[in-house]
């Protein structure tokens, strides 16, 4: 399958599908937008449980999908096969029993006893099953019990979420010594301890289904894991996802869905009062979160495990899940709700998600192993389960049968600064992009003193200074090692680039953000100070250098990927320029301002998420005379028709200060923008 990426044509919804995914034919009345509805998510969800049952193992208790193995090993990602496909199951299951009448067909029973099954064998130790027990490894093997940090932790969530929203039809039916054998597997959680991040509320929801069915407990543990939430919040409906700048998709995935799933497990009543205060926090996350989707339905390419790729939809649902707009759980009309996780769903599908297997594979649109984490194993990408949370709602719901409506990109370009995360979001309705500036997520360990962080390894999925829906960062090992896309860097005379590892926020507000990173360069310390303001598809962008002199500085555009090689084009006079080009217009330019003497270009192979062949411009100084040195960079992402020499005579920079303070002057066609920069 291509990996090409291309915007399909919003004004034909459904067109292009692959052959090999089953769905329904485009409602281009219910949803002009998309052309889906609530037929295609319950047939996607359909087709990816019938194609990964085929791996089961013959007792069901673990799901071996192909691919790489994780770290944790074979068992454990069997387990994660298991685990995640049951969310999946469990949510098409609860969907249909309370829409009245459906739960008893055919297929849904063939998915209660099969998940069913699997939690008898998965939790039965009274057999061992495996080599030396007659069956040559063919059955799975008892669940290996839960310890502290251990995979199951992840996987018991999955499990206990499932066995809530299936109660009635599903964990009421199993026999009792299964019951006590599920309790006492899942019972496991009591005692231990998680890492400092989301997983502490894996536990919480796990315990408080076991509460729910009169398993092991603690309510002091539930208790300390939501208390604990509470220490990193951040404001805007934003959390760091354990202390640090931990700012990505996990925010909408895990920190906001598990305490309103845990609400759900723990009824009227028995929430505490947090319910409220968690709806409103969702809101103000959603109030942002909506632009993170282009009017072609891709959303943002930053932040870990992007393999699981459909539960970006999962905060969308849960705003209707939890009570919609009346609640103040969001502020979006059912209609756009459905509008911004159909796009996003239907943009994955017709770029080969799933395969023509059935299968979700390691990756963005097709296999990608750079873009994922050593954690991630065959059956991680199915937490893209959660996406399909909105099955939870009755088919007579208004998400369900309103009209969509248009989201925020569709209606015109923005710009959004989100302080709490450290974030500048520009995107352009026409063409469908979306940019992330990032000046405050660094997936780093917080730490005292000045942000060197020298000894830590920093992440092409954070680190980068821009992002978007339609590029993806140099993952690759070589790749990253040159790390020329999207950073600036001072280089030492090996060529060796400076790391922005810890980024040090300085301001975000308007159409502007600042920060600073530091790292020792041949032995010298350097600080970067980057400040950056927007306007339509552009970005201006001023770095102020400090260190000594006679470094060379780079700083460097978007990727383009293909399936074929980019076209590039450079220039020196009257001002150096890289340009880079695909056959469907999409073009990523740098443009040197001040301070830059030539610009290049560096191609890759297999480095990318969005395509084989990739490419990327940047701009290269001359030798810095002095221990101050200010840099400006016209940097473009767009669909539009580029004509470099033109628009680096539209768009100036001014330059002016000294030790002490420099003082940047933008003059852009439709506004005058001033930017400040300070040595730390």
């Amino acid at each position: 399958m291509s990996r090409r990426h291309e915007p399909p044509d919003t004004s034909d919804p459904g067109s292009g599908y692959p052959p090999f995914v089953p769905l329904p034919p485009p409602d281009r009345v219910a949803s002009p937008l998309t052309g889906w509805t609530r037929a295609h998510w319950e047939a996607l969800a359909d087709h990816l449980l019938e194609a990964a049952v085929r791996y089961a193992t013959p007792d069901f208790s673990q799901f071996r999908l192909p691919g790489r193995n994780s770290v944790s090993g074979v068992v454990s990602d069997g387990i994660e096969g298991f685990a995640r496909t049951f969310l999946l199951a469990a949510f098409r299951i609860a969907g249909e029993s309370r829409s009245g009448g459906q739960a008893d067909n055919s297929n849904m029973r063939r998915l209660i006893e099969r998940y069913s099954a699997g939690l008898a064998a998965g939790t039965d130790n009274s057999k061992k099953r495996g080599p030396g027990s007659g069956d040559s490894g063919s059955l799975g093997q008892p669940w290996p019990a839960i310890t502290g940090r251990s995979q199951q932790m992840v996987e018991a969530a999955a499990i206990a979420v499932a066995l809530h929203e299936t109660r009635d039809v599903l964990w009421n039916a199993l026999p009792e010594p299964v019951k006590d054998n599920v309790r006492a597997w899942l019972g496991g959680f009591v005692g231990k301890r998680t890492p400092a991040n989301n997983w502490i509320l894996f536990q919480v929801v796990t315990e408080q289904f076991l509460k729910s069915v009169d398993g092991p407990h603690d309510d002091a543990e539930i208790e300390r894991g939501l208390d604990m939430i509470e220490d990193w919040y951040v404001g805007d409906g934003w959390y760091t996802d354990g202390a640090g700048q931990n700012y990505d998709y996990y925010i909408g995935w895990a920190m906001h869905l598990y305490p309103l799933l845990w609400t759900r497990i723990a009824g009227p009543g028995g929430d505490g009062g947090r319910t409220d205060t968690y709806r409103q926090r969702l809101r103000q996350y959603l109030e942002q979160y909506q632009y993170f989707v282009g009017s072609d339905g891709a959303p943002v390419h930053q932040g870990r495990s992007l393999t699981y790729r459909y539960a970006c939809a999962a905060p969308l649902w849960l705003g209707e899940l939890a009570g919609g707009t009346a609640a103040g759980a969001t502020p979006l009309a059912p209609g756009q709700a459905r509008r911004l996780a159909s796009g996003a769903a239907r943009y994955f599908t017709e770029r080969g998600v799933p395969d023509s297997a059935g299968l979700l594979t390691l990756g963005w649109h097709g296999t990608f192993l750079p873009a994922t984490q050593n954690y991630s194993g065959p059956g991680s990408p199915y937490w893209a389960s959660k996406g399909f949370l909105g099955l939870l709602l009755p088919p007579d719901h208004p998400a369900w049968t309103d009209t969509e409506q248009p989201g925020p990109n569709d209606r015109g370009d923005t710009v959004l600064a989100m302080p709490a995360p450290g974030f500048l979001l520009h995107g352009t309705s026409r063409d469908g992009i979306v940019r992330l500036l990032n000046h405050g997520s660094d997936h780093q360990p917080p730490a005292a003193g000045p942000p060197d962080n020298s000894n830590k390894r920093d992440d092409p999925h954070y680190a980068k200074l821009a992002y978007s829906n339609r590029t993806g960062p140099g993952a690759a090992e070589p790749s990253w090692q040159a790390n020329v896309d999207n950073h600036v860097a001072v280089l030492g005379r090996d060529g060796t680039a400076s790391r922005r590892r810890r980024i040090e926020r300085v301001a975000v507000r308007g159409q502007c953000a600042i920060s600073r990173y530091a790292d020792t360069v041949d032995g010298s310390a350097y600080a970067v100070t980057t400040a950056v303001t927007v306007t339509g598809p552009w970005e201006v962008r001023a770095h102020l250098v400090s260190g000594p002199a006679g470094t060379t500085v780079r700083d460097g555009g978007y990727v383009i990927a293909d399936e074929e090689a980019p076209l590039v084009e450079v220039s020196g006079a009257p001002v150096p320029w890289a340009l880079v080009t695909r056959p469907d217009g999409l073009a990523s330019l740098v443009a040197g301002l001040h301070g830059w003497a030539e610009a290049g270009v560096r191609r890759e192979a297999e480095a990318n998420a969005f395509g084989p062949a990739s490419a990327a411009g940047y701009l290269l100084s001359a030798p810095r005379s002095g221990t101050e040195t200010v840099h400006v960079t016209l940097v473009a992402l767009t669909a539009d028709a580029v004509h470099p020499g033109a628009l680096a005579a539209a768009i100036a920079a001014e330059v002016s200060g000294g030790a002490g303070g420099w003082r940047v002057v933008v003059r852009f066609p439709d506004r005058t923008a001033e930017l400040s920069l300070d040595a730390p």
